[in-house]
C-alpha cells in the first residue's frame, strides 16, 4: 500500500522557483523552459511534481551558493543602507519631562505645541500621559488626520522614542 502525494506547501513552491530563477539567471534554462517550467510549478499539486521540475538540473557548487549568497545579502545591505540615506531627517519632539498630564497640539494659539502649517487643525490632537507613565497621542477630530509610524490613529495609541508621528503634513521623530 503507498502513501499519497505529499501536498506541495507554498514554501516548496517558493523554492523550486527560486532554483528556477538561480539557473536561468547562470544561463542553465533557456526562456521557454524556464517560463513552461514557471507555469507548471504554479500548477503543481505535490512535492514530488516540484521536485521533478529542478531533478535534471546539474547541483552547483558549494562555493558557488555561498558566493551568490554572500553578494545576495550584501546587496540587501546595501539597498537598506540607500533607503536610509534617502529618508529625510525629521525634526525631533522631545516629550515632555515635567509632571503634566496632557498638551494639546494644533494651530490655535491657545495649543501647548503650536504648528504653523495649514494642513494642522486649530486643536488637532493631544499627547496624554496614562498611569503608567507612558505617553498617548490622541487624534482629537482632525481634519488632515493623525498618523504613528504611517498609520492613521483611529483611538489612543502609545507613543516611544524613535517613533514618526504626523499631525497632518508635519511630521515629527520622537526623541527622549
Amino acid at each position: 500500500m503507498s502513501s499519497p502525494p505529499v501536498r506541495a506547501s507554498d514554501g516548496d513552491r517558493e523554492r523550486a522557483l527560486s532554483e528556477l530563477r538561480d539557473r536561468a539567471a547562470e544561463g542553465r534554462l533557456s526562456m521557454d523552459t524556464f517560463v513552461g517550467r514557471v507555469d507548471m510549478a504554479l500548477r503543481a499539486q505535490s512535492r514530488g511534481e516540484l521536485d521533478e521540475l529542478v531533478a535534471d538540473l546539474p547541483q552547483r557548487g558549494r562555493m558557488r551558493r555561498r558566493i551568490t549568497e554572500a553578494v545576495s545579502s550584501m546587496s540587501d545591505f546595501t539597498r537598506r543602507v540607500e533607503s536610509a540615506w534617502r529618508r529625510p531627517r525629521l525634526p525631533r519632539l522631545a516629550l515632555p519631562v515635567d509632571r503634566r498630564v496632557r498638551y494639546v497640539v494644533g494651530r490655535g494659539s491657545g495649543c501647548d505645541l503650536v504648528l504653523t502649517d495649514l494642513t494642522v487643525s486649530r486643536v488637532h490632537a493631544e499627547l496624554r500621559r496614562d498611569e503608567d507613565d507612558a505617553w498617548l497621542l490622541v487624534d482629537l477630530g482632525s481634519m488632515n488626520g493623525t498618523r504613528l509610524n504611517g498609520w492613521r490613529l483611529a483611538g489612543p495609541a502609545k507613543v516611544r522614542t524613535g517613533d514618526e508621528i504626523a499631525f497632518g503634513d508635519c511630521v515629527f521623530m520622537i526623541s527622549a
